[in-house]
């Protein structure tokens, strides 16, 4: 009898470790993995104070505070075939200059450390040099500022964007484990 108990208490550790190892898996966003249903990641993200303004075609809005900016929307993207969450898209604050966006960009790549591959460039022979030069270059999508980190649970890319008449740091994290079956199913398609 003892030795049934010990074995009983011995795979509900295991079961434990494993489920926790499992969830550890994952990439975070706000400390919550990016996986399950969208309505699950909804309620813990707002769980974690913010706003859930709406779907719209698949994708979860919310809005609130993010790396000391307020306001800030979210974008919370699933697997279309089985509605588990793989990507969260933040997007900053609208900027009116181009040294905000820089600045806001520079400094979120200073935490990711080394990135895996970086496209920052004007797409014209003459680079501008004042301000208000890089904010119209952006603005009419002549210049790629991208920023990729990959890690052991996904891609991290960083992005300075327009898009209409808003100009904006975008930050996007991609869970590996979700993003993988994604392209799994894709292969199987095939």
């Amino acid at each position: 009898m003892k030795k049934f108990f010990s074995f009983l208490i011995l795979a509900f550790v295991t079961s434990a470790i494993a489920l926790a190892q499992n969830n550890s898996e994952h990439m975070t966003f706000k400390g919550v993995p990016i996986d399950g249903t969208l309505n699950e990641f909804v309620d813990k993200m707002k769980q974690a104070r913010f706003t859930y303004i709406g779907t719209h075609d698949g994708i979860a809005v919310l809005q609130g505070d993010f790396a000391g900016h307020k306001g800030c929307t979210i974008g919370v993207y699933t697997l279309k075939s089985s509605n588990k969450v793989n990507t969260i898209a933040v997007m900053f604050p609208p900027q009116k200059d181009w040294s905000s966006l820089e600045s806001t960009y520079v400094r979120l790549t200073e935490k990711y450390g080394q990135p895996s591959e970086c496209v920052e460039m004007f797409h014209d022979a003459l680079q501008p040099d004042r301000d208000f030069e890089k904010f119209h270059k952006l603005k009419y999508k002549e210049c790629t500022w991208d920023t990729t980190f990959r890690t052991p649970k996904g891609d991290i890319q960083l992005s300075i964007w327009s898009q209409q008449s808003d100009c904006f740091v975008l930050i996007k994290y991609f869970d590996k484990i979700n993003t993988d079956a994604v392209k799994a199913q894709a292969m199987d398609d095939l």
